[in-house]
């Protein structure tokens, strides 16, 4: 699923969508070299198009190049992680604090109603998977900040990467039900309109979150 300001059109940008989904859920493995030519058997495009999208998965960190080497899908390491979450902990608290201001009645019972929606994915304690945009709790919140800087600098710029350790590491076993418990009080701190409570309390739900990847990485 993509956000709401992105919806593909042409056929590099469909393109694009693919190839990012292909590598936020690991059907592209991380540290995997892009052969130009063999993406654009399996995609059915030309390479050019492959190109386009490279480039572009490159300025959203999901690629990078190096010399002699070429493109590459970025490796999930403890060091990446640990720099990775240091920024998403103050921007997404800001992003809380900023919600439980400027959320309307309706957003924050929508937010309320989307989290009554997981529990029933969360009770049978397998999983915890959030596809993007909007069906993503962190997602709404970003956006409920209603700050345009903000919502590009994490929609944009480390969302889909945040999404990969996510996806890849971070949403199955004991966690599950902790990270759903943490997702509830946000909600209602944010539902109280307690920004300075709300933002500790995504400040740490990220923390802990970092901590459960990170284990598993080492």
């Amino acid at each position: 699923m993509n956000t709401p300001a992105e919806t593909p059109v042409t056929s590099a940008d469909k393109t694009f969508v693919l190839l990012r989904s292909d590598i936020v859920e690991g059907v592209i493995t991380a540290g995997s070299k892009l052969s130009e030519t063999e993406l654009s058997t399996t995609y059915s495009v030309s390479r050019a198009v492959i190109r386009e999208a490279i480039n572009r998965l490159e300025a959203c960190h999901l690629v990078e190049r190096k010399a002699n080497v070429g493109a590459r899908v970025v490796t999930l390491t403890p060091e990446g992680l640990v720099q990775l979450y240091q920024v998403r902990e103050a921007l997404e608290g800001m992003a809380a604090r900023l919600a439980a201001a400027n959320m309307t009645d309706q957003e924050i019972a929508e937010l309320q109603e989307l989290l009554s929606e997981h529990f029933e994915e969360v009770k049978t304690g397998h999983s915890y998977y959030q596809e993007a945009g909007d069906v993503d709790f962190h997602y709404r919140i970003i956006v409920g900040s209603k700050n345009t800087h903000l919502i590009s600098m994490l929609t944009n710029g480390i969302y889909h990467l945040v999404r990969m350790y996510r996806v890849q590491l971070g949403m199955a076993g004991p966690r599950v039900s902790t990270a759903f418990g943490e997702h509830k009080h946000i909600v209602q701190a944010i539902a109280n309109r307690d920004g300075e409570l709300a933002e500790m309390l995504m400040r740490r739900h990220i923390l802990y979150s970092k901590n459960n990847i990170e284990n598993k990485l080492l």
